[in-house]
Parts: structure tokens; C-alpha cells; sequence
């Protein structure tokens, strides 16, 4: 069965809406899958002179608004393509590992760190499919023009999705100018594609859905289990591990910009201002898990909790949550229970359909 007849058969199934943006857009993958079924190319410099491997074909740069289905196309691409050397990485946790693998590299005194970093990926990989590129640090900026020349170079096809055109990547960003070569090369190596479907599925599964559970019981759990159900497709996710400066926040289930936590996963350890900010920035959609009544007894953990809750308004991350009793009723003695009322006005402001980063 090809592509479009597997998301036929979805639609029939009723497990996707038919919509006829995303249907076009199926031809784009094509190409890639043609190319990727073939046999891989031979190694060695000697059977490559011999043999030159045709070159791939350009990889594909999907953008459009949040919830209008690029990740689940990518997903159905990936799972079409029957290919052992294929990955697929929410872009930020790819960047930490390149970072990480380069420190490693000057560790062993290599002179161009990023060189054996994009060889391993190269040696490894025939197919990297990214989710929701974004370029917010300067230091991803800096390297990400010469990562994706080394992987092209060396045959490996690029699939990302994104929420912004190339010409807005990094937009303002501190020295931007150099950063302008890289979207030329994805202007001219990658399909860019518009989804221009009008139907925000994520917002419309969410809208007027309650998103605040209490008390954090077994039913509680439930339905928020069938909510990461929605969103993700059943899939059972991954951890997303996140480096800020040398430490690692993980966060225990990830896919597709959703992400699933315990309160004591994000705020029963000393994380700060910069782990949440970094949170707020790799996910879309946040489910916290089991907040407990707050008070004197867990007052660090309290204000963890405060700072959280203030990276992701800022970033209008939609929370999903389950807590021992409503916003206004989570912390109402002790030392912080007036400045929580804050806290709790913001929570119930982020419940709202309409809330979510645009």
C-alpha cells in the first residue's frame, strides 16, 4: 500500500479526519521513499569511483501553524519507509546531542569538532527526520549550516517540520547574518512546503475538553491518559532529555511536542529558572501529573512549581494537569499562599480553549 492509501485507509478507519491539505501534501514524500528503498550505497572510497551512488534527492522542509497535522505526516512517511538506518528526533534534543558529542570531540583534541560528530550521524543514518525545527540559540545557529552541509554531503535524507518559513528562522537573532547561508542552503536543497490546512486538530481535540483533574486519583489518571492517547496516537513516547548548562533535565514521555511529567519529576529536584525556560521552549503541551496540596512542607518544591508555571505562561504552553484540588485551593496557608494566588489566577487563565502557543 502506498502513502496515500495508508491515510485513506485511516480516514476510513475514522483514526484521522480527511483533510484535503494534508492529503496533497502525501506527494511530496515520494520521491524520498523511492530513493530510500533502494539498496544502500556502497562505503569505501575505491567502490564509490567505481560505482557513484545517484545523489538523494532534496529533502523536504514542512512548515504551517501548530496542529495542522505536519508531524503526523512525517510520522506516516517514517513508518512507510522500510529502513533499519532512519531516525526520528524532536530537533532541540538532536542539537543537545550534537553539542554534547562535540565537547566530547575537543575532549580527544580534535581540531574540527563537529567533523567525526556528523560522520558518526552519516555512518549511521540514511533517513533523520526532525521535528518542529526551531532556532532560538545562538550556539545552534553557529553550527547548524555546516551539520546539515556534512549530512547532505554524505548522502543522509532530511525531513523536518516547523512552525515557522526558513526566511524566519532565528529571526533576530544575535549575529544573524551568518546565520543567512544556511537558510539559503535549505532554500536550495529542501522542498519547502506550506500546510496551509485550516483546522487546528490539536486545539480543536482540546477545545472545551477539561484539561484540570482533581482530586489525582485513579480516574484522574485515566483521563489524562486518554488525552496523551488523542494527541500522540497512542503512541507511548519518549524521554526527552534536555542540557542546560551541563546538567540534564528529562522529562519521562515525549512525542510530537507533548510531554508528560510528575510534579516531583519537575519540581522535586533543584531546577531552576533556565531548566524551565528550556522546557517551555521544547513542548507545546505540558501534562503534569499528581500536584499535591502545597504549603510549608514542601515549600521549595512550591516555588519550583511557581517558576514552572511562569516559563510556561510566558511561552503559552498548554498545561494538562492532575492535583489534589483546584488552582485556588492548592496553596491556601503558609508562608507564599498570597503570592500564589498568581500562580493559580494564570492556571486557570492557561485552561481556556484558546490557549496555546500560536
Amino acid at each position: 500500500m502506498d502513502l496515500i492509501g495508508e491515510y485513506d485507509a485511516r480516514v476510513e478507519a475514522g483514526t484521522l479526519r480527511p483533510d484535503a491539505a494534508q492529503r496533497a501534501a502525501l506527494a511530496l514524500f515520494d520521491p524520498l521513499i523511492a530513493h530510500l528503498r533502494r539498496p544502500a550505497p556502497p562505503t569505501g572510497l575505491f567502490a564509490r569511483i567505481v560505482q557513484r551512488p545517484p545523489p538523494p534527492p532534496p529533502g523536504l522542509y514542512l512548515w504551517g501553524g501548530v496542529g495542522r497535522g505536519k508531524s503526523m505526516l512525517m510520522d506516516l512517511f517514517f513508518d512507510h519507509v522500510p529502513l533499519a538506518a532512519k531516525r526520528r528526533v524532536h530537533f532541540h534534543a538532536f542539537m543537545q546531542e550534537i553539542h554534547a558529542g562535540m565537547h566530547t570531540a575537543r575532549q580527544k583534541g580534535a581540531e574540527d569538532a563537529l567533523a567525526p560528530v556528523a560522520e558518526a550521524v552519516v555512518r549511521d543514518l540514511r533517513l533523520l527526520a526532525f521535528d518542529e525545527m526551531q532556532i532560538t540559540d545562538i550556539t545552534d545557529a553557529m553550527i547548524v549550516g555546516r551539520l546539515f552541509q556534512k549530512l547532505m554531503q554524505g548522502g543522509v535524507v532530511i525531513v523536518t517540520t516547523s512552525n515557522r518559513p526558513p526566511d524566519d528562522l532565528y529571526k533576530d537573532g544575535l549575529n544573524r547574518a551568518l546565520f543567512l547561508p544556511f537558510i539559503a542552503l535549505l532554500k536550495e536543497r529542501m522542498t519547502v512546503h506550506a500546510l496551509q490546512s485550516e483546522t487546528d486538530y490539536r486545539r480543536q481535540r482540546l477545545k472545551g475538553a477539561e484539561v484540570w483533574f482533581s482530586p489525582a486519583d485513579a480516574g484522574a489518571e485515566a483521563a489524562m491518559s486518554r488525552i496523551w492517547d488523542d494527541l500522540t496516537g497512542h503512541d507511548p513516547g519518549t524521554p526527552l532529555e534536555l542540557t542546560v548548562k551541563g546538567r540534564q533535565v528529562v522529562l519521562p514521555a515525549h512525542h510530537n511536542g507533548v510531554a508528560w511529567a510528575s510534579f516531583w519529576d519537575l519540581c522535586g529536584q533543584p531546577l531552576g529558572p533556565g531548566d524551565y525556560l528550556a522546557i517551555a521552549e521544547a513542548v507545546r503541551v505540558l501534562m503534569i501529573a499528581r500536584i499535591p496540596i502545597l504549603s510549608a512542607a514542601n515549600y521549595n518544591q512550591a516555588k519550583r512549581f511557581v517558576t514552572l508555571i511562569d516559563a510556561l505562561y510566558e511561552a503559552r504552553v498548554r498545561v494538562i494537569a492532575s492535583a489534589a484540588d483546584v488552582p485556588e485551593r492548592l496553596y491556601i496557608e503558609g508562608t507564599g499562599a498570597f503570592e500564589f494566588e498568581r500562580t493559580a489566577s494564570r492556571l486557570r487563565e492557561m485552561q481556556g480553549a484558546a490557549w496555546g502557543k500560536a
